[in-house]
């Protein structure tokens, strides 16, 4: 992740004249593996423990100066319009929409919804070059559905070993928080990603039963 930051960085120097999509692409790669390579220290240094005693540096992650931890917060539904302008940036059309009332979820559930979405982009960058995606993120009772949907590539693929991990991933984030994820092509030659993620059940008002029905 530092190489391709560093790569994304230089590379405009390296071209005469670069133009604007292609400097608003690498600045779109170079934040996009900053922002990975900040995940990947948190979660090595939860495995790391390097200094588990120190209350302010729970996960052993060290920090300039004083060695705390980083303060950061880990990333939300709020933070998708960003993801998804990097995403734009980086050369797909993304269309997203929003239903139901916005609520807060459980940071968990926050966490990974964000990740998954996150992947399916992801994923629709390397798989379908120059296609159109929409993103759905549903509010609902029972919790929160999201669907991330491209249409089929423009361009050519390129080879992409290692194919499959980041499905593995999104399915097990969704399985920890009792949830499921689906995968399937579509017919007209794209991809969808359906997840969904339990969200607490708001209790039933006073004048109901838990079952909905009125009360006398």
């Amino acid at each position: 992740m530092s190489v391709i930051s560093i790569q994304a960085q230089v590379a405009p120097h390296l071209v005469k004249d670069p133009s604007d999509e292609l400097l608003e692409n690498l600045a779109g790669i170079r934040g996009n593996a900053l922002e990975a390579l900040t995940e990947l220290r948190r979660v090595l240094g939860v495995l790391r423990s390097e200094n588990p005693e120190n209350p302010e540096d729970p996960y052993g992650l060290g920090g300039p100066g004083t060695g705390a931890a980083p303060d950061a917060p880990q990333p939300t539904l709020a933070r998708l319009d960003a993801l998804i302008e990097n995403t734009r940036a980086a050369g797909l059309d993304v269309t997203a929409e929003v239903v139901g009332e916005v609520r807060p979820y459980a940071p968990g559930v926050e966490l990974s919804a964000y990740r998954i979405v996150q992947e399916a982009l992801s994923n629709a960058l390397r798989h379908a070059p120059g296609s159109t995606v929409h993103v759905e993120v549903g509010h609902f009772p029972n919790g929160l559905h999201l669907v991330v949907a491209n249409s089929a590539p423009r361009y050519p693929v390129p080879p992409s070993p290692g194919a499959g991990h980041g499905l593995l991933g999104m399915r097990e984030r969704a399985a920890m928080l009792g949830g499921h994820v689906t995968a399937e092509r579509t017919s007209g030659g794209g991809f969808s990603v359906t997840a969904f993620l339990p969200g607490d059940i708001a209790p039933a008002p006073s004048d109901q039963s838990p079952t909905g029905e009125q009360t006398p």
